[in-house]
């Protein structure tokens, strides 16, 4: 089995074409389809059915297509760690974070990581824990920030616990206090209040409807749906009241009015997450050494 073949077979079901695949790995499409049918023979079971302008993956082919793309990803991480160079001048990260730690946590510490190696490209990619897990471990990731528990805990994975971050009640200043204006809400003090909530898949939308429920109501949605700068912009135009970070709501606390939780409140936990396979890049293991002592 070659590297090439696998990028071939790669191209072939991402594109579900042979002539676009051809074109999208620059090569003639007869080698193409010469070096998939090796493949094939190789592997002692056929990877595709072939109709006329219908390419599907039979079931030898779904089954190779995550280890294919995981093989290519290594193989890609390799190519960069070593063509770093001495002193980390060169090199890129791959950093995955949840939209909340993009706009809380990230700003800071990318700043000065790239102040120290501004040689290094930092490529981010925001999403909910369970879809970071899973770009982590088919090695689309080198490191992520993932909010604990996983919705899916794998053994393939390793996490360090980075920080506990409280959650607190954001309004807009023109609306009525929540709480009957005391110094601290509580989540009962939630119960007929219009919420504004994030989209589903959103570990702040799970903690905060759980919270709800635990506490004998559900909650009362005004709009849902939206990612952390929308549900914000809802909140300071006054449809209702969200629950977000501590972190998110200092720094954006500009036309908010931020009301702590009583306690115990609300907080979850964030932590670093890699594959426990494969050691990060050397770029990354430096960017998680900054994350870690901030």
């Amino acid at each position: 089995m070659q590297f090439q073949q696998l990028q071939y077979f790669v191209a072939v079901a991402e594109t579900r074409h042979f002539t676009r695949a051809a074109e999208l790995v620059h090569v003639a499409q007869p080698s193409l389809s010469q070096q998939i049918k090796a493949l094939e023979r190789e592997l002692g079971a056929d990877l595709f059915q072939r109709a006329r302008g219908n390419i599907t993956l039979t079931d030898a082919g779904e089954a190779l297509l995550p280890l294919a793309r995981r093989i290519l990803a290594d193989t890609e991480t390799a190519r960069y760690e070593v063509q770093e160079l001495a002193q980390l001048r060169s090199g890129r990260v791959r950093l995955g974070a949840t939209p909340s730690l993009c706009t809380g946590l990230l700003p800071d510490v990318l700043r000065a990581f790239h102040d120290r190696y501004p040689g290094i490209r930092l490529l981010i990619e925001e999403g909910g824990s369970h879809d970071l897990v899973r770009e982590l471990a088919r090695g689309a990731l080198d490191l992520a920030l993932v909010v604990l528990p996983l919705p899916t805990p794998s053994p393939a994975l390793t996490t360090v616990d980075l920080l506990r971050e409280d959650l607190v009640v954001v309004s807009s200043p023109e609306s009525p206090k929540p709480g009957h204006g005391r110094r601290t809400v509580r989540i009962a003090d939630l119960e007929g209040e219009r919420l504004v909530m994030f989209r589903h898949g959103y570990d702040l939308r799970e903690l905060t409807v759980a919270a709800c429920r635990s506490a004998g109501f559900e909650p009362d949605f005004a709009v849902e749906g939206g990612e952390m700068d929308a549900v914000l912009g809802f909140v300071r135009a006054g449809l209702g009241m969200a629950v977000v970070p501590r972190m998110v709501a200092a720094r954006s606390g500009r036309g908010l009015r931020v009301t702590p939780l009583a306690r115990p409140g609300l907080h979850r936990v964030i932590a670093l997450a890699h594959r426990s396979d494969v050691a990060p890049p050397r770029a990354a293991r430096e960017l998680q050494r900054m994350l870690l002592e901030r």
